[in-house]
């Protein structure tokens, strides 16, 4: 079983896109089965909040179901429950080292290697942040 978990900085944008994502790929290839993912947030700004709607919309304009869910922060306990925490920029990154005192099995990466996944957020351009994350869970799907 592979399990891992995608963060972001409010868990209402990029890393539950790349949950979703990731689960869609995951399932094209007949691997559910073998993959556990989920996602959540470096920040306490927008817990129990649902998918951002701009999100969401771009999901389903891709066929990407986006089930209802509530953002979560990161708890220590993720550090022993997934084998990959995968970060959509540094910033958040540095976030997780501090919420997890560390990352003593290397656990903690970035999706992309070149750069950091584009946020949305403030450009509302969601096109390239799905774009972003779509290429970075290929790669990590392929590894």
């Amino acid at each position: 079983m592979k399990r891992i978990l995608f963060i972001c900085h409010g868990n209402i944008c990029r890393s539950p896109m790349a949950e979703m994502i990731m689960k869609k790929l995951v399932a094209d290839r007949g691997l559910t089965a073998e993959y556990v993912i989920e996602s959540c947030a470096t920040s306490a700004e927008e817990l129990g909040n649902d998918v951002y709607p701009p999100a969401r919309r771009e999901l389903s304009r891709h066929g990407i179901p986006c089930p209802r869910r509530a953002a979560r922060r990161l708890k220590a306990e993720d550090y022993a429950r997934f084998d990959r925490l995968i970060c959509m920029e540094s910033y958040n990154l540095r976030n997780a080292l501090r919420l997890l005192g560390g990352d003593p099995e290397h656990k903690l990466s970035l999706l992309l290697d070149d750069r950091d996944v584009a946020d949305p957020w403030y450009s509302d351009d969601f096109e390239t942040a799905y774009r972003d994350i779509e290429e970075g869970c290929g790669r990590l799907l392929d590894l």
